[in-house]
């Protein structure tokens, strides 16, 4: 049987969100650690479902994929001092890895989410992925342009210039993808759907949709390397 998430979890990140403070967690921390441990099991058994399509997913674990629960605060008028939700990414190089990769988000009411591809990679990197979108823009809108990756991902998200990038004409074919400085693919998950039997399908489902426009964005940043 799947790993599946517990409702306890969500119950937790729940109260997370609504009783941000150190006493609180602190009163918490069992549950914390008890949601925290659930939430690695299903990355666990993620990561070997995963090797079938995606060789990144051999040699890792679910507790080192994990963002840490503690916000930094330091610059942030925000001063919660805690994150709301999980969040994992699986990478070549691990979860701080600059690589398109697959995030997985584990919050509460119905705001946790499954994505890929590059978020705000380095200017080398940035220029190096715009460049091969603009030579095979085919290629890349046969990805994200077709019918079973809209079912996963309507549309792609990330932020995005609002002038023209630097040595690309405003005319050009590909000018819409190439505004980006990320390229995301998201789909927004319910909290019925995180909690369901076939959780780990739907993720899995996502993942795979999404593995061709990562192995795109993947391509020209291994030939810099070389």
């Amino acid at each position: 049987m799947a790993a599946t998430i517990q409702k306890n979890t969500l119950e937790f990140l729940s109260s997370l969100k609504e009783y941000n403070s150190r006493e609180w967690f602190a009163e918490h921390k069992p549950a914390y650690e008890a949601a925290r441990k659930d939430f690695i099991l299903f990355l666990e058994e993620l990561l070997e479902n995963m090797q079938v399509f995606e060789p990144i997913a051999y040699g890792q674990q679910g507790k080192d994929l994990v963002f840490r629960i503690y916000r930094d605060v330091r610059f942030s008028h925000d001063k919660r001092p805690y994150k709301d939700h999980f969040g994992a990414f699986i990478a070549e190089g691990g979860r701080k890895s600059t690589k398109p990769g697959y995030y997985l988000h584990l919050a509460a009411n119905n705001q946790s989410f499954v994505a890929g591809g590059l978020w705000m990679p380095p200017a080398e990197d940035l220029k190096a992925v715009r460049q091969e979108i603009d030579y095979n823009l085919d290629t890349f809108k046969g990805i994200v342009e077709s019918i079973d990756f809209k079912k996963h991902f309507p549309e792609l998200s990330g932020e995005q210039l609002k002038t023209t990038p630097k040595g690309y004409d405003k005319d050009n074919p590909a000018i819409t993808y190439l505004r980006f400085k990320s390229w995301n693919a998201v789909k927004m998950l319910t909290d019925q759907e995180v909690l369901s039997s076939n959780f780990m399908d739907t993720v899995l489902d996502a993942f795979r949709t999404v593995k061709p426009l990562n192995d795109f964005l993947l391509q020209p940043l291994l030939d810099i390397g070389e």
